[in-house]
Parts: structure tokens; sequence; C-alpha cells
């Protein structure tokens, strides 16, 4: 089949007017190629469109249910455009974004709250899970884009970066070391320490820093959540070292942050699926993200007092 978009707004606009003449005119062509258009369709059909006299034309039977039909096809591919328009000027879609619990409930709602002010008919939906979940949703096509900090090459995925997230030491706002600018790892030796499970990457990288230091880690406590080190620390049960972003969870308690020396640095990146292109929607939503995670760092906090 061959038959194009040209010649079936042809044939209805002939139908409308009831005349080639107009319909050419309509359309801004000559009579005799608006005709040509009509001859092709019937011969792609196999059925007569139009009976024609010298006085009026008129559409035969098979012309007419025809009309119905071709009617449709140009409202349908007519809303397709304008959604597709839609979607590419951002007024319109869907995104369904997944992150860590605490980027989950102390960033990305910001982020959707100042998104959806700009963007008030683009719908977006938050999903809160673990790292590794987060991945292969990204990878199933489950949600539209990840954030947090991931392993690089991970199969099958794409990474943008948002912002860069250094290691800190988060104490209660009365601890000796809470008016500090910096501390070396060293100084950490003996201190009570809040530590997530080995499980959690942050642990790890935690490890390392002090492996690095030549001092022992020997955890006071050891939870799973970072929201829950945060609540020991206000309690004065101990320090912890936490990424940068844990501040957007500490930022209402009488807690303080110091910038660790020697830095250890890791990226927040948003990840979507390789493959895939990124939607306007998507595209739009990961610099609303990568606003409120820069912003949620207590070294901003203190440039803004």
């Amino acid at each position: 089949m061959n038959i194009t978009i040209r010649q079936i707004q042809s044939f209805l606009n002939v139908a409308a007017l009831g005349s080639f003449t107009r319909a050419a005119e309509k359309m801004h062509t000559m009579q005799p190629a608006l005709s040509q258009q009509i001859r092709d369709l019937e011969t792609e059909l196999g059925i007569r469109l139009f009976d024609r006299t010298t006085r009026r034309v008129e559409l035969t039977e098979g012309g007419a249910e025809f009309r119905n039909i071709a009617a449709k096809i140009i409202e349908d591919l007519e809303s397709a455009t304008r959604h597709a328009h839609e979607l590419a000027e951002r007024k319109r879609g869907r995104v369904i974004v997944a992150a860590p619990p605490l980027l989950a409930a102390a960033v990305v709602p910001r982020a959707i709250v100042d998104f959806r002010s700009k963007y008030p008919g683009i719908e977006v939906r938050l999903v809160d899970a673990r790292t590794d979940q987060i991945v292969e949703y990204v990878r199933s096509g489950q949600v539209d884009c990840g954030l947090g900090t991931f392993h690089a090459g991970e199969e099958g995925i794409n990474s943008t970066l948002l912002a860069r997230d250094s290691l800190m030491l988060f104490c209660a706002s009365s601890h000796p070391l809470a008016r500090r600018q910096t501390i070396n790892w060293r100084e950490l030796d003996g201190l009570p320490l809040i530590t997530l499970t080995r499980e959690s990457g942050i642990r790890l990288l935690v490890e390392v820093g002090f492996e690095t230091a030549q001092i022992r880690l020997v955890p006071a406590y050891e939870v799973a959540q970072i929201t829950t080190v945060l609540a020991m620390v206000e309690a004065g049960l101990g320090i912890a070292v936490l990424p940068t972003y844990a501040w957007a969870g500490a930022r209402a308690m009488k807690i303080s942050a110091v910038a660790l020396n020697p830095g250890i640095i890791r990226d927040i990146a948003m990840i979507t699926r390789t493959g895939r292109s990124i939607s306007p929607a998507v595209s739009a939503f990961a610099r609303f993200l990568k606003k409120y995670i820069n912003v949620s760092s207590p070294l901003r906090s203190r440039r803004g007092q």
C-alpha cells in the first residue's frame, strides 16, 4: 500500500467542499495536481471515490465509507502530532524516578515541587529503593531514571553527572569538632563512630578512609539507614562519616558537618537505560534534581549565612 497523507487530505477537502476547484484553492495547489492525487488514491484503493458531473462532485457509496475512516486517520495523526509537540515543549508527559531513601525524602520532593510549578502538565512519580534495586528498575524500564551513586560501567546503563559528593564528618553541634573547617582522618582515631552496615557502599568508603589514615575502624554503633545515623549523632552518641548529601536530612537538626582531609569524592548521577532516548520531560527534571542536590550541602549553607 502506498497511500500518502496528502492524498487523504485532498480527498477529504473535495468531499467537504464538493468541488475540485475549491479544494485545490484551499490546499494552495493546482487543480490538475489535486485531481491526479485523487485518481492515484482511487487506483490504490481499487474503488471509485467520487461521481463527477459537469455541475457537481458527489461521494460514491465506497467514498462515503472511506471518508469516515480517512477522517479518523487524520484526526489521530493530528492528535499524535500535537502530543509530540507538547512533549517536545515539555507541556505534558510523565517521569518515574527512583532514588535511595535519604535522597528520596530530602531532595527529590523539593525538586518535584519546583519542577511542577514550571511544568504543571508533567506528572512525576517517585520510587524509593536500594541502589541495586534502582539499577535493575532502570535497566528493565520500570522507571525512567534513577538517582544516586553507582558503580562505573554498569551494563545497560548510561550515567549523567549531577553533582560531586565527598565524605564529611557529622557531629552534634555541641561537639568540640563542630566549629572546625576541616579535620584530618587521623583525628577520628578513638572517637565513638556510628556507621552504616557493611552492605552499604558508604561504609566501604569510610573503611578506605580509615585504612588510608592507618587507624582502626571500630564502630560504636552500626545501623542500616542514614536517617538513623543522623538521629544518633544529634543525640550525642557519637560521630559519623557520611556523604555531603546527608546534610539534606540534617539541616533541621542540631548537627554540624566538617570537611575531611584528604577528601574522598563520589559522583551523584542520574542513570537511564542504554539504547533508550531521554525524553524531554526527564531531561528537564534532571536540571531540577541537580539544583537541589547542590543546594543540599553544608558548605553552601555556610556561605548563605
